[in-house]
């Protein structure tokens, strides 16, 4: 029997379960992911946070999707790991290693949680996408026989945003799954659909790689403001305002892409991995 203590922690309701590392290997934490994400089954979660030491970062942050698959990058979860990392050492700045590079975090004195996101990768061969161009930019295609228009950029993971002219009579979400493993993503992507209300605040809805639809995503939300800021549709700081709740994101060409949110613990726990892990 193997037993693992977990915090369950969420940003704008996009939920993890935090636990440290317990010598797994990958496919073990894809597993446990697998069978610890499913709700009503189990803990119930948006992913898997698996917090490892590292040399080149205060620690080292691992991301399980609920299909088992592993992400290079998740905004709320960074954001939450910096409020774990608080509670547990103190501190209020801390250096994150990830699959898609090193993260600077800083608890902000009002209690939100700033991410360093980095600089958002247009080329399209390392989002990766195809299209006519490096930097795909309002690229045609078709779902369900409907003309859309996307903007695909990597915020750590990649992203395909679409801005629509009322989400209320957008079917975001059927669009969003059949979008995922479209051909044009050979590694699947995250779609927002986007309504501008005015120049620094949008609504979006997130169909996310591996969990479907969510209620907030940080790298989501990153993509948003930058396609939006680059197309000339935004002004920076955008108010990207998600069904959990708004994010902040700050962004000029040139620059690095910043994000400002909440992050809270909701429980603590402990699981019997023999009882959880699902291997199919």
């Amino acid at each position: 029997m193997r037993k693992f203590n977990f915090v369950k922690m969420h940003g704008l309701g996009n939920d993890f379960m935090i636990v440290e590392d317990g010598g797994f290997t990958a496919k073990e934490y894809a597993s446990l992911a697998r069978g610890a994400c499913q709700r009503r089954w189990s803990v119930g979660a948006d992913g898997l946070v698996v917090l490892q030491d590292s040399s080149p970062a205060d620690f080292r942050m691992r991301f399980f999707n609920p299909d088992g698959s592993e992400a290079g990058m998740c905004g709320n979860a960074l954001r939450c790991v910096a409020r774990y990392m608080h509670q547990r050492k103190g501190g209020s700045q801390f250096s994150v290693e990830t699959g898609s590079g090193i993260q600077e975090v800083e608890i902000l004195p009002g209690g939100w949680v700033k991410v360093n996101m980095g600089f958002p990768e247009w080329d399209s061969k390392k989002v990766p996408v195809t299209g006519e161009s490096r930097r795909v930019v309002n690229e045609a295609i078709e779902v369900e026989g409907t003309r859309l228009e996307f903007t695909s950029l990597s915020m750590g993971n990649p992203h395909g945003v679409i801005f629509v002219g009322n989400l209320e009579e957008t079917p975001w979400e059927r669009w969003g799954e059949l979008m995922e493993w479209h051909p044009c993503f050979p590694e699947g992507v995250n779609v927002e659909f986007v309504q501008v209300i005015n120049p620094e605040l949008v609504e979006t809805r997130v169909w996310e790689r591996g969990a479907g639809a969510t209620l907030a995503c940080g790298s989501g939300a990153c993509a948003v403001a930058v396609a939006g800021v680059y197309q000339g549709k935004l002004v920076s700081p955008v108010e990207v305002r998600l069904p959990g709740g708004p994010l902040r994101i700050t962004w000029a060409p040139g620059e690095n892409v910043y994000m400002e949110g909440p992050a809270e613990e909701a429980y603590r726990g402990e699981i019997d991995t023999d009882k959880i892990m699902v291997t199919a």
